[in-house]
């Protein structure tokens, strides 16, 4: 076998495939929670406390508390919030939670998969 047929059937293992064709491609690890980039590269390393960083934020404890221990989302104005404060961008945070979210909705049904797709030829004639 030829390296790049080697290389094609590798990266056709990570793709979900349905009637012979790529729908989308496969996650083997769940991807991090914005929560926990938060922690890990922001909060611990500059020794933040979460009631210092909530008040720089302007926001609730609680509501940062529930971010950073993953059980609540980056909404757009957080992403917004934390862009300013670690000169970031809001995509950051928000593709982090898109990403996330995606990976999570993935796992959890697969009746998705069943949705038939529409031939935007035919549709349009």
């Amino acid at each position: 076998m030829s390296p790049t047929a080697r290389i094609k059937e590798e990266q056709m293992k990570h793709r979900v495939v349905k009637n012979g064709e790529v729908i989308m491609r496969q996650r083997h690890r769940v991807p991090a929670h914005p929560g926990r980039i938060l922690k890990n590269n922001y909060i611990e390393p500059l020794n933040l406390t979460i009631t210092k960083l909530a008040e720089v934020l302007s926001v609730s404890r609680k509501a940062l508390s529930g971010i950073i221990n993953e059980k609540k989302s980056v909404t757009p104005d957080m992403a917004l919030r934390l862009s300013q404060a670690f000169d970031t961008t809001p995509e950051l945070w928000w593709n982090l939670q898109k990403t996330y979210d995606m990976y999570i909705a993935q796992q959890k049904s697969t009746d998705w998969q069943n949705v038939p797709r529409i031939n935007m030829e035919l549709a349009s004639a």
